[in-house]
């Protein structure tokens, strides 16, 4: 996951040779052309088609499993080429069910491979149930994401387990073999230890825990950032459940994360953690809402998730049309600001967590095509801009994970699964709302809900 530590933290650094850069850009110029007659839906179909690929022709080869980065160059400074990550493993399981359903990828071989990932998990390394942040996609084994982040990571877990939920749901009726690939989803949601991570019971969540340091990381969950999925699916589970004190005490910091501020005349509802002045990343209003449907979706405190949402979209789409730093490109069919690689100062690639105070001249294009939901106007302003106008920011998974037309129309030619796996789920529940209607109609997930007090009359949940 991304891991935001506002002074920015950088993930790692390094160096593209301008002559790949420059092959790249010729070839996909040609690969990419898109007519300017194609219509909407023609445009959608091609995106989700193109995002899919990194889930199904680019995974790890032998877990199956969404690997962290795909780089087109081949270039793996950390020689992290077998290596999986689990959230974004779990943004592609909802890709491959979007992949099923509109018939791009045939239903029994997709059944066939999300068996094989669900038995590479059952194998792989957990902590009280909980998988680490990246697994080894050869072995099951840990990979730390750092010194002492080498045990469970609930974050990632839950951004997993939303995806494994859906697919049991998706499969649960179907033949012999379906049914067994959704019990062996069950029994993985089941074998997770949510609870555990009160640190002995405390009314809140935590990011970490590890055998070797225990609670050293010391992050617990608290809101408002990207994790709202990981208290509703500890609220429940059927084995290990967090109750309903912990979800207000803990995310909601006792109510006090609410706030009345506004930004371009938007209201904000929430404090964004660091990030009060125009709201955090992009995906913090994409990541949970996999599955969980906003819509008219409320709580004690929140009258409407949907309108929360929309309105951190629309103000971070309406500070690049303002574009204060007066980046060459921003606009109404350039824009989205979300964590993502980078273009560092010397014109490396790095990764960088880029919202209104954080911008740095780079457009993220999965902040905008996984906005659909909530900006269906302006996304497809975006859509058909990059694809169309500027075919050499696509590539052989569809839109590169960072560009910008300010630096000579840079980009670079990787991406990363937990930017490219949002983008068909979140189209297609702008389509269809396919993914929300499994995800909400799950039986723990309606109990778990009405158990914190939510309320969705598009569910019955009361």
């Amino acid at each position: 996951m991304k891991r935001i530590i506002w002074s920015v933290a950088v993930a790692s650094v390094f160096t593209i040779s301008c002559k790949n850069n420059e092959l790249k850009k010729a070839e996909n110029a040609q690969q990419g052309v898109v007519k300017s007659n194609i219509t909407d839906d023609e445009l959608l179909d091609r995106v989700q088609k193109d995002a899919l690929k990194y889930f199904w022709e680019y995974a790890e080869p032998h877990s199956m499993l969404g690997r962290e980065r795909y780089h087109e160059d081949d270039i793996y400074p950390d020689n992290d080429k077998h290596v999986i990550t689990t959230g974004g493993a779990g943004f592609g399981l909802a890709t491959i069910l979007v992949g099923v359903e509109r018939g791009f990828i045939l239903r029994k071989e997709a059944v066939k491979r999300l068996t094989h990932m669900m038995d590479f998990l059952e194998k792989s390394d957990r902590y009280k149930g909980a998988w680490s942040h990246w697994i080894n996609g050869e072995t099951g084994k840990t990979v730390p994401f750092g010194k002492k982040d080498n045990g469970g990571d609930l974050v990632e877990t839950a951004f997993l387990t939303s995806g494994i939920l859906m697919v049991r749901e998706y499969f649960k009726n179907g033949n012999t073999e379906e049914k067994a690939l959704s019990q062996k989803c069950d029994q993985l949601w089941k074998g997770i230890q949510w609870n555990w991570y009160t640190k002995d019971g405390q009314k809140v969540l935590y990011w970490h825990w590890s055998p070797e340091y225990q609670w050293e990381m010391n992050f617990p969950l608290e809101g408002y950032n990207e994790c709202l999925i990981t208290y509703i699916l500890a609220a429940s589970s059927p084995t290990y459940p967090i109750d309903a004190e912990t979800y207000y005490k803990g995310w909601t910091r006792n109510g006090t994360y609410l706030t009345d501020k506004k930004q371009y005349g938007l209201p904000m509802y929430v404090k964004h953690n660091y990030a009060e002045e125009y709201g955090g990343p992009l995906f913090w209003a994409q990541y949970s809402y996999i599955g969980l449907d906003p819509t008219n979706l409320s709580d004690k405190l929140i009258e409407n998730y949907f309108n929360l949402n929309k309105n951190h979209i629309l103000i971070d789409y309406q500070y690049c049309i303002e574009n204060p730093k007066q980046w060459k490109g921003y606009g109404p069919n350039y824009w989205g600001l979300t964590a993502s690689y980078s273009r560092n100062k010397d014109g490396s690639v790095g990764y960088n967590a880029h919202f209104p105070q954080n911008d740095h001249g780079v457009i993220t294009p999965t902040a905008a095509l996984s906005s659909f939901p909530y900006s269906p106007k302006e996304s497809m302003d975006f859509l058909r801009f990059i694809y169309i106008q500027k075919p050499e920011f696509i590539g052989s998974a569809g839109p590169y994970d960072a560009t910008s037309i300010h630096y000579n129309n840079w980009y670079t030619p990787r991406y990363l699964a937990i930017d490219q796996g949002t983008i068909a789920p979140m189209i297609e529940n702008y389509r269809t709302g396919f993914l929300w209607k499994l995800f909400m109609n799950a039986p723990e997930i309606k109990k778990g809900l009405e158990k914190l007090s939510f309320q969705s009359p598009k569910y019955g949940i009361k």
